[in-house]
């Protein structure tokens, strides 16, 4: 197993505010006018230092992230198998198509070697560019091909200082952000500081480099930026224009680099369906958001060559759902409240139908399975029935799947970051609340709100967006703590809004009789100064102790393996075993796998559960079938895996092969009544003992303290 163990040996006062008030002289768009004595010069200053600080905490955060990484592991030092080691599981399968192109012998090669690829997959041949999200490792190796950096800087870091230079890129994206909605710089700053004070919540960059959230999540930050200034009025039409630009280029790259990016995607589309549908939003830029997404998809679907699992996206069904349905119901925001509540009932369900039809025609039309295993785990998760289903249950009993840790918000509340979000959000849900039932009643409510005026905070369609963007994303993350990075780096973003708001702060000195233009200002600046100091204080002494601890990667019995691979087995050999180790085994000795970690494809499942019966109790006779009918030469057996007790019983792989194949879980415990004891033992076991109905099948040629390596026998 993998171990990390000891190593031997000041105040912004900017005057470019996003709100105009009754008490400042201000144009639409916030600034102050270019006449007003030395406001043009004010703005430009506050500007420039604005930025200067964004692209400071954008380097110092990938340098931090950087240094972390190389303090964690002593990159530097250790050899290069034990580097491409460190990539676990699936982030050393993506790797591994990296290292593949920087070897191939020119560039067109090693395309043909991706796109006709029959190492990754044993007796088939497969589109790595249509199976996977790995466009950007072949851009990246084309880069480093054609750049003279080759005798400056190796392969391996040319790739990872590309992903902590997007941390660089994410955290710029999260302080504009932050500034377009508060309308000060301060308030990107406390942002930024958030972010790295809450890393362990925030990012896993330093520790899962190739993941492809690390590089698709930049650009969504990036994205969300560009709509936040869409959504703000008075744009020229070329401002206009432009923006749309960059939330498209943003969209498609976003897509490009991860494979769930049509899941996000999805929200962010109910997000402005919710927000039109409540006229929070101009309609026309919505209609653009829609328009976007879909074809930024449809591009990604034909670079991956046609990808069905794109076209069979709920996205695009929902998409087009509500253009179609915007189309037949022409009528939506005009009426009464009832009304108008029954108009968007009505509509909704239209959009709901349709979008479930149209998804449903396409799937069957193109015969789409590859995704079935997420609905199946999503409706085994939120208690639709239970399941015997293998893949379903491996996600449900994987930590990460699973809901999100109570410890989460403990950390979060120690930067005070979860009280002041929690603040900002019953605030802004209030105010979004009365601004809804505004727009929904009409003119027979006008009065109503005109007497509650005094204590009502105008929410402008960015800061709408936003709040329904920060709640959604947070009843996913709540639900599945892998998505929980979704979720708290626009937490940062939202809570230092509020803290710098000029209209969260009226609204509150309004309510208590207590406002002026002027205490509104001391305290908008004042706050976010004493909690950026708090933070500093506490948390910075911390920060230093990390980057002084000096760590080293060690794992001696996966170098042992690897090197004997490399050195005892032909080229053309075939390696099964777990997903995770297998990624490992095609990045370090480029071996062909039976399966591997990237589990979209239903073949791909189908494969892995066969390979898995080597922890499952079956006959040698049965396991050796299966295997060989894979074109398997070697079998990997990990004892980490045999006798697992990472999880409870009914959790740990062997309970759920034996459930998937009707049999008796081992241990104490209850069984579902119609489980049958196993008329064989535990192969994994049983194979150790060297016994005469397995020598016949499987020889045993490497073994340490963690692996078992066994070569079958090819029998006519």
């Amino acid at each position: 197993m993998t171990t990390i163990r000891q190593r031997r040996v000041g105040k912004g006062t900017e005057a470019a505010e996003d709100q105009p008030s009754e008490e400042t002289n201000v144009k639409p768009d916030g600034k102050i006018p270019s006449d007003h004595p030395g406001g043009k010069l004010w703005n430009i200053l506050s500007l420039t230092v604005g930025g200067i600080v964004a692209i400071s905490l954008g380097l110092l955060t990938s340098v931090y992230v950087a240094t972390l990484h190389e303090n964690d592991l002593w990159f530097s030092n250790i050899k290069e198998v034990e580097r491409e080691i460190s990539f676990r599981t699936e982030c050393g399968l993506y790797y591994s198509y990296y290292k593949q192109m920087i070897q191939a012998a020119s560039i067109q090669q090693g395309l043909h070697g991706l796109v006709y690829d029959n190492k990754t997959e044993s007796v088939r041949t497969i589109n790595i560019l249509e199976r996977m999200n790995v466009y950007q490792e072949v851009f990246l190796s084309i880069l480093y091909r054609i750049l003279p950096i080759q005798q400056y800087l190796e392969p391996v870091y040319f790739y990872i200082y590309t992903l902590f230079g997007l941390q660089a890129v994410y955290v710029i994206a999260l302080y504009v952000t932050s500034w377009l909605l508060s309308g000060t710089w301060l308030s990107g700053l406390l942002a930024a500081c958030w972010y790295i004070t809450n890393r362990v919540d925030t990012t896993r960059v330093e520790f899962t480099i190739p993941l492809r959230e690390n590089w698709a999540l930049p650009f969504f930050a990036v994205q969300i930026a560009a709509i936040t200034y869409l959504l703000r009025t008075h744009l020229q039409p070329a401002q206009e224009r432009l923006t749309l630009l960059v939330v498209f280029i943003a969209t498609f790259l976003f897509s490009l680099t991860w494979q769930f990016n049509q899941f996000m995607m999805l929200i962010q589309a109910l997000a402005l369906f919710i927000l039109d549908c409540l006229d929070m939003l101009p309609t026309a830029k919505v209609t653009w958001l829609y328009i976007i997404q879909i074809s930024g998809l449809l591009l990604v679907c034909v670079l991956q060559f046609f990808n069905s699992m794109i076209l069979g996206s709920l996205l695009i069904s929902f998409n087009t759902s509500v253009l179609i349905a915007r189309t037949i119901q022409k009528n939506l925001k005009k009426g009464g409240l009832l009304n108008r509540l029954g108009k968007l009932i009505l509509h909704a369900l239209l959009v709901l139908c349709l979008t479930l039809l149209i998804n449903k025609c396409i799937k069957k039309i193109l015969i789409l399975e590859s995704d079935e295993h997420i609905f199946k785990f999503l409706k085994a998760k939120f208690g639709f029935g239970a399941t015997r289903d293998f893949d379903a249950n491996l996600y449900l009993c994987e930590e990460a799947f699973g809901l999100l840790p109570l410890n989460t918000f403990s950390r979060l509340s120690d930067t005070l970051l979860f009280y002041i979000y929690l603040f900002v959000l019953l605030l802004m849900a209030v105010a979004a609340v009365i601004v809804a039932f505004r727009n929904l009643s009409g003119s027979n409510q006008v009065q109503f709100m005109e007497k509650m005026e005094e204590c009502t905070v105008t929410l402008k369609p960015d800061a709408a967006y936003s709040l329904v963007h920060t709640v959604l994303f947070g009843c996913l993350a709540l639900s599945t703590m892998r998505m929980k990075y979704l979720w708290t780096s626009h937490m940062c973003v939202f809570a230092s809004f509020g803290l710098c708001s000029t209209e969260v702060w009226k609204l509150i000195l309004k309510c208590v009789h207590l406002y002026t233009s002027q205490r509104a200002q001391v305290i908008k600046y004042s706050v976010p100064i004493i909690t950026l100091v708090y933070i500093s204080y506490k948390f910075w002494p911390g920060i230093m102790d990390e980057l002084s601890e000096l760590r080293e990667f060690y794992d001696p019995d996966t170098v042992e393996l690897m090197n004997w691979i490399k050195s005892n087995t032909p080229n053309t050999a075939v390696f099964a075993g777990s997903m995770q180790l297998l990624a490992g085994v095609k990045l370090c000795t480029g071996r062909t796998l039976t399966n591997h970690p990237h589990y979209e494809d239903k073949n791909l499942r189908e494969r892995t559960k066969q390979v898995y019966q080597i922890y499952a109790k079956r006959s040698p006779e049965a396991v050796h079938g299966l295997l060989r009918a894979l074109g398997t030469d070697y079998v990997i057996l990990e004892d980490s895996i045999c006798y697992e007790r990472r999880h409870s019983r009914g959790c740990r792989l062997r309970d759920l092969l034996d459930v998937a194949n009707g049999h008796i879980m081992d241990g104490v415990g209850e069984n579902e009544p119609d489980l049958k004891p196993s008329l064989y033992p535990r192969f994994c076991e049983e194979i150790k003992k060297n016994l005469p109905s397995y020598t016949m099948h499987f020889t045993r040629v490497f073994q340490n303290k963690t692996f078992h390596v066994y070569k079958l026998a090819k029998h006519k």
